[in-house]
């Protein structure tokens, strides 16, 4: 209704048909103008901006009286121009926003996960990289010396014993010279592969925590925790024998082929003793076998 060209307000048909449908209600109205009737029905009218948000106007709507609360909305459309809204139309727009929310969240939370898992498998493979040998794979002088400190420290506490064996491939400078870097390369992958599969097959219960890296060129070292100097003796000597199997040619050699010399040296880590003398103490006995004619196992005694 209006009233002088301004919107005076509304009167809904339920509403309109509720008073009429009274007794002596045609009679009441008969002569009267719909003004009157809109002024003795009148309740509180929602009148909305067209900008208003879906959200703002399903909540205004829910939270008329109840007798009031499926009374249509006005909506203007423009300044003079309004239109009727069915407050079912906007609880049905809200519930299709809800479902589309709902849709987009669960979309959200899936392509987080899924970015997480790659996020975790980069920063796996990154952490692989960053610590193992290119050429060889095992892992790089790097990861050696961090996965020595948290060792030592670990059996610092628990009291236990740390052996360490140290190897060089024998005459490798002249292998080398004779077949090739590449040949020299792919040997140093048949050997560290060699050596990784003897310490499985022999490490037993301490294979889970035995670590093997590319000490430098031609040179790898295995870390042999809770592992006294007979076990690791025996370790050594497997390396030593599985690597000489490969009977990879090497006509520089005394023996005809490649081999390896192998120093081994234990200790219980003390806060008085160094990592580094036990590196020495391996190495020590690494040239010791050298010395002797390469090809074997050294125990350093002297640590």
């Amino acid at each position: 209704m209006t009233e002088k060209g301004e919107f005076l307000g509304m009167l809904s048909r339920r509403r309109f048909m509720e008073h009429m449908s009274r007794p002596y209600g045609v009679d009441t109205f008969t002569s009267r103008p719909i003004v009157s009737l809109y002024r003795i029905a009148q309740t509180d009218l929602l009148i909305l901006p067209g900008v208003s948000l879906i959200v703002m106007a399903a909540q205004r709507a829910v939270q008329r009286l109840p007798e009031q609360l499926y009374e249509p909305i006005v909506v203007e459309i423009e300044p003079h121009v309004y239109r009727l809204l069915d407050v079912h139309q906007v609880l049905l727009a809200l519930s299709q926003i809800h479902q589309q929310a709902t849709w987009y969240i669960s979309e959200l939370y899936y392509n987080l996960s899924a970015t997480k898992s790659e996020l975790e498998a980069a920063n796996s493979e990154l952490y692989r990289l960053a610590n193992s040998d290119g050429l060889t794979q095992v892992a790089n002088r790097r990861r050696f010396n961090e996965y020595l400190e948290q060792e030592w420290q670990q059996l610092a506490f628990e009291e236990a014993e740390l052996s360490l064996i140290l190897c060089d491939i024998d005459f490798f400078k002249k292998y080398n010279d004779t077949y090739g870097h590449q040949a020299g390369d792919a040997c140093l992958q048949q050997v560290a592969k060699a050596i990784v599969e003897a310490v499985n097959y022999s490490a037993g219960e301490v294979l889970e925590e035995t670590l093997v890296a590319r000490y430098g060129g031609e040179e790898f070292v295995i870390v042999l925790p809770r592992t006294i100097p007979e076990t690791a003796v025996n370790i050594a000597e497997q390396i030593r024998v599985w690597v000489k199997n490969l009977e990879i040619e090497h006509l520089q050699s005394h023996v005809g082929c490649v081999t390896l010399s192998l120093g081994v040296a234990s200790t219980f880590p003390r806060s008085s003793t160094s990592q580094k003398n036990l590196i020495a103490a391996a190495d020590r006995a690494l040239y010791q076998a050298k010395d002797k004619g390469r090809d074997r196992v050294i125990l350093d005694l002297g640590f």
